[in-house]
């Protein structure tokens, strides 16, 4: 009754599929969509815009880009206007050709369904019951959603044409169509294909950098020294290593060999200049997106879509914090995997497997499986507390967000926060934590006096990093794909098969539309957290696995297609939704920038062997263990074992550890003073100048990189200059036109009230 009185048109009709189903749908008419159009401040077209266009850089290779882009014949470049706020008593200012077509299909959808989220149902005394939210969660409703355009061939609309030129897989190589997304989708969707798109192209250079990293690491792991001599019979082949866990053998050198020059593929010089590279990357996709995402806003008319413009949220939540206690919990259950497996490992005997690595690939396969699970809690969590938090705690300490925004910024930063610690938590405990503090042979450390520290794996901790990464990305992908596409895809296949075999009906599009996937209440959020997700495994460990970005970019060319596909053809139509940017993500990616830089320094200086190396290459025969006279890295893989005696180990009754006849004494990884020494087992002085370059590295690095990406957001302008002259010419032109317009009136006015005078006299 109350959608009837504001002037909307209501029309039911009943399924032909089930009688006890009825679709109500809702028609706007032209003075009900003048009315809030005003009502949202939704900015439409005065005059077309006359300002000459920038010359594309790429013109004089149209003949070759032309082939990248839609059909021109089908998706036709849009006439650019110069707009100002809807006036519903001012209509003659604005360009109106068509009413039908004046107001766009995404304007219409999000006209109603402010309506009809803010409409009355039930007003008992001061008790009023509003929104179509409600409704929908008592089930007076089943669904509300706008409906799809048709997408037969014979009806070339909008919908058809997205799914032939940017959703269908035959046109994977072109460049998206983002002002028909935006007309279809609304701006919150066509911002976020536009991010996505942006940050795949800029991946590419990425790509090209890293994996022309991964090819020279390839083609230099035979060469390296220190590889050699990993693999050489005479030196590497004669070093008896000592045992790594308490049930673990004694084992040579050499049978490190492969995972070695496997080491040295990601472990060189090269690492290192491509995590520089990509420190100036990070700084310059962000910079770059800020200025693309300026002429977005102008473009798509969201410059002044300013807090007071975006109507407040039916209704209002509070929130409170609770995210630390989230976050021990995941670290709770990770230590928890890692002492399981260590206790698994304790029991069994493994004959071709080292005990390390069984651990580290065990743990990346058990810790992802986690993750999926905890995923699902930290949702429910994240929403609880945004929604229900005001009703355990004081409204002192309370945030209330106004508005949609306000409210999915707020929950976003929870969400980011409990999968930043859900994801990354595993990579930061093998770069950082890991085989860190374990003691030496003889005198180990053991976590509450009983379970032995564990060590890296023989090749090194970087090696497990990397498995990490890649189980952790290559799964993460797979595992999106099937939940997003393949589950969806399979609902909607078995739900029309068993439609047709029972019913020979012809469906209507409104009861097609209700067939297929629900939209997810939380909207882009799970787009948007798995990109930024892959946003930091791309830059936070780079340093160890160059080859992300490639396979990112790879990943994000099927994403954008598949997003496309699916939402154009498993899912109801979005409610259209305005937008700015891209929100609490903005922040939240550079954040990971900035903490990119310091992860990656200490990677290299921590994880890696590269610091030792150098400080090696230049030591000039000043360390106990070194004879580098020359330069080289001859003789780096023994300076960089320390020896332990084994009389020196205390005596166990374990049939599992046999110690060879003859073998007085076994070698491990670090920098100690051997045994007989007046300081047996102590640090030496190579280790402290080893630690001292490390300490150096990370801040001359930091300090570096940081003043690049200083200067670089300094003379990079956040809005270009074109953009900045044509919102001024806009401005401009609008107070003009209101200008001429409300001097008409007063003309118009004084003219009339002349005439009634003059009529009077007579």
């Amino acid at each position: 009754l109350f959608l009837m009185k504001m002037g909307m048109e209501l029309e039911a009709t009943q399924s032909v599929l089930d009688e006890k189903l009825m679709f109500l749908k809702v028609h706007m008419p032209w003075d009900v969509l003048c009315t809030y159009a005003e009502v949202l401040h939704i900015k439409l077209p005065i005059q077309p815009n006359d300002m000459p266009a920038r010359p594309s850089p790429l013109r004089f290779f149209s003949c070759i880009t032309k082939h990248f882009y839609p059909d021109e014949k089908l998706i036709s470049k849009e006439s650019e206007f110069f707009t100002a706020p809807f006036e519903k008593d001012r209509q003659d200012l604005f360009c109106i050709k068509d009413k039908d077509l004046f107001f766009t299909p995404s304007m219409r959808s999000r006209m109603a369904y402010y309506i009809l989220s803010r409409a009355p149902y039930d007003i008992r005394g001061n008790i009023k019951k509003f929104g179509i939210t409600k409704l929908l969660d008592s089930g007076v409703y089943k669904a509300a959603y706008p409906i799809h355009d048709s997408q037969e061939p014979e009806c070339p609309n909008e919908r058809y044409l997205l799914y032939e030129e940017w959703a269908h897989p035959k046109s994977f190589y072109k460049i998206q169509p983002l002002d028909l997304i935006r007309n279809y989708y609304g701006e919150k969707i066509g911002i976020y294909f536009a991010w996505l798109g942006f940050y795949t192209r800029m991946l590419t250079w990425a790509a090209v950098v890293g994996i022309g990293c991964f090819i020279y690491g390839y083609y230099t792991r035979d060469t390296s020294t220190w590889s050699k001599e990993v693999c050489d019979p005479d030196i590497g082949g004669k070093i008896v290593m000592c045992p790594q866990c308490d049930t673990c053998q004694y084992w040579t050198l050499n049978s490190t060999c492969n995972t070695s020059k496997n080491l040295c593929i990601f472990d060189n010089f090269g690492t290192l200049v491509f995590a520089v590279f990509m420190s100036v990357w990070v700084t310059l996709f962000l910079e770059f997106w800020k200025r693309y995402q300026a002429e977005l806003e102008y473009e798509w008319d969201t410059v002044e879509f300013l807090e007071q413009e975006e109507p407040p949220r039916p209704e209002y939540e509070k929130e409170f914090v609770i995210i630390l206690f989230c976050l021990f919990i995941y670290l709770f259950i990770y230590l928890f995997i890692y002492l399981f497996i260590y206790l698994f490992i304790y029991f069994t005997d493994f004959e071709y497997v080292t005990p390390q690595m069984a651990t580290s690939v065990t743990a990346s396969l058990i810790s992802f499986v986690v993750i999926m699970i905890l995923n699902i809690l930290y949702e429910r969590v994240a929403i609880w507390i945004t929604d229900f938090g005001d009703l355990f705690i004081s409204d002192t300490i309370t945030e209330l967000p106004r508005t949609k925004t306000d409210y999915e910024n707020s929950l976003t930063l929870k969400m980011f926060l409990f999968q930043f610690v859900n994801y990354y938590s595993s990579c930061f405990y093998i770069a950082f934590a890991k085989g860190k503090a374990v003691g030496h042979p003889g005198k180990p450390v053991y976590l509450l006096g009983k379970y032995r520290n564990e060590e890296c794996d023989p090749g090194g901790c970087l090696i497990e990093l990397t498995t990490q990464l890649a189980i952790i990305m290559g799964g993460k992908a797979i595992w999106n794909n099937i939940q997003e596409v393949l589950i969806p895809w399979l609902k909607n296949l078995i739900y029309r098969h068993c439609v047709h075999v029972t019913s020979e009906k012809v469906i209507p599009r409104w009861e097609q539309d209700y067939q297929l996937q629900p939209s997810s209440k939380l909207g882009l959020f799970y787009e948007y957290l798995e990109m930024a997700i892959q946003f930091g495994f791309v830059t936070l460990f780079v340093a160890s696995f160059p080859l992300a970005p490639a396979l990112a970019l790879l990943n994000n060319i099927i994403e954008i297609r598949v997003d496309a596909w699916k939402i154009t053809t498993q899912f109801r139509r979005d409610v259209p939704e305005k937008a700015q940017h891209i929100g609490a993500w903005q922040p939240i990616l550079q954040g990971i920038t900035i903490l990119a830089v310091v992860t990656n320094a200490m990677i290299i200086a921590f994880t890696s062997d590269m610091i030792p190396r150098l400080v090696y290459y230049w030591s000039f025969s000043v360390y106990p263990y070194g004879n580098n006279t020359e330069n080289t890295m001859k003789g780096y893989i023994n300076s960089s074992l320390s020896v332990f005696s084994t009389n020196d180990f205390p005596p166990v009754d374990d049939e599992y550890i046999h110690t060879p006849p003859n073998l007085t004494t076994c070698r491990y990884r670090d920098y100690r003073f051997p045994p007989g020494h007046q300081r047996q087992y102590e640090y030496n002085m190579f280790y402290w100048h080893v630690i001292a370059a490390k300490m150096a590295f990370i801040i001359v690095v930091e300090h570096i990189v940081y003043f690049t990406k200083f200067i670089l957001a300094y003379i990079i302008p956040d809005v270009p200059y074109a953009v900045k002259e044509q919102i001024k010419r806009e401005k401009y032109l609008t107070q003009v036109i209101l200008h001429e317009t409300n001097l008409k009136l007063v003309s118009k006015r004084l003219k009339t009230k002349t005439q009634i005078l003059k009529s009077r006299k007579m």
